[in-house]
């Protein structure tokens, strides 16, 4: 559903009309992109999610509530670099005064942005910000359609070496090549992630989850596979483009084996009708998932090699379309293009091409200062 809730639509005539004027005649007349930058930082509210200081004179709290600020703008503004921002701090009065510094000589060092930055990325301050956004409301949304996807997210690392092969166990008999002999049953198979996940709890799912950096591939659109090093990221997008959850696994993480601890953390945070994902999902266990937490799936066919089934899907898709009918499942899973377009607007205009930083928890905290950004845009955009 694309209808945004009351209190949001109410936050944004409040801006409107009272919090733009008091700021322009505070500190003159704010661009579009000023404007940007207030409504997201006023509708996140950063400092409730700080500490308070305990009298270090070296970290005030507001010195960090400043720079906290200045990475969501940074996000709002898609600044590429650290350094990028500091010097449209020191040229930008408006912008710096918005974050909370008056002169340009208290912005900050270079390295102290990095230091904050790290301590952010470990405290997962954006991951914070964005759960408690999207939370905001709950009482007031029922969300139609989730879409879930992965997206390639490059990273300027060496890829980590594959884990060596450990040594058999003596003890344990070796298993002989070929088919087994009649009447001999074969060992059982150990379970795959999909799996073991039934019996864990988010967070277990979560850490089993590889972080490392790697190699991934993928098929895009025109049946070619495409390479990266880095990482995947996982997103569930409600209708109106609103990220309700996400996860950043290595780039070689298959993107079923997210699914779940994603759908449980979406969960967690509205009410939703229907999960929409493409073949990469097909799976039975992901579909009982699905109906157990009583959505209902639609997951396009991984045919997986079965010509005669690919045969008929093709041909019933004909009759319909000879018929000019439509299943009213297909309409509704081209919404699951909505996924699409968040990961193409966070790429594009929120800083998810430009990451500087090393390290899973850091690139996660990097794409999750965008993810906030762009959460915060869609909700005031459909509220305007």
């Amino acid at each position: 559903m694309h209808q945004i809730p009351t209190k949001i639509a109410q936050y944004w005539s409040h801006v409107q009309a009272f919090l733009f004027p008091v700021l322009e005649e505070e500190l003159g007349p704010l661009t579009a992109k000023h404007r940007d930058v207030v409504r997201t930082l006023d509708l996140v509210r950063i400092e409730e999610f700080l500490p308070e200081s305990h009298g270090q004179p070296w970290r005030p709290a507001q010195d960090r509530a400043a720079l906290a600020r200045a990475f969501v703008a940074k996000a709002v503004l898609n600044v590429a670099t650290t350094r990028a921002l500091r010097d449209r701090l020191e040229s930008d009065p408006t912008l710096r005064r918005l974050c909370g510094w008056e002169t340009r000589g208290a912005v900050p060092s270079e390295s102290k942005f990095s230091r904050v930055f790290a301590e952010f990325a470990q405290s997962a301050l954006p991951l914070r910000l964005h759960e408690a956004l999207v939370a905001a409301y709950p009482e007031e949304r029922l969300v139609g359609h989730i879409a879930r996807d992965a997206s390639a997210i490059e990273a300027r690392e060496t890829p980590a070496p594959r884990p060596e092969k450990t040594a058999p166990d003596p003890a344990t008999p070796k298993r002989k090549r070929g088919r087994p002999k009649k009447g001999q049953e074969p060992p059982p198979a150990p379970p795959t992630r999909l799996e073991r996940q039934a019996g864990m709890t988010v967070p277990e799912m979560i850490a089993d989850l590889p972080t490392a950096c790697d190699i991934g591939c993928k098929r895009n659109s025109k049946g070619s596979v495409e390479y990266w090093v880095g990482y995947k990221l996982h997103v569930d997008v409600a209708d109106g483009q609103i990220p309700i959850s996400a996860l950043l696994t290595s780039a070689s993480v298959h993107d079923s084996q997210a699914a779940r601890p994603l759908a449980e953390l979406t969960a967690q945070r509205v009410t939703s009708l229907y999960d929409l994902m493409d073949a990469a999902y097909d799976a039975e266990i992901l579909r009982a998932h699905s109906i157990s937490l009583g959505h209902v799936p639609l997951i396009d066919r991984n045919f997986k090699g079965n010509a005669e089934a690919k045969a008929e899907a093709q041909a019933e898709q004909a009759r319909l379309k000879f018929l000019h009918r439509e299943r009213p499942e297909d309409v509704r899973f081209r919404e699951r293009t909505t996924v699409e377009r968040v990961f193409a607007r966070l790429k594009d205009e929120f800083g998810g091409r430009s990451i500087r930083v090393r390290g899973h928890t850091k690139i996660f905290a990097h794409l999750m200062f965008g993810l906030l950004a762009l959460t915060a845009d869609q909700l005031l955009r459909l509220a305007a």
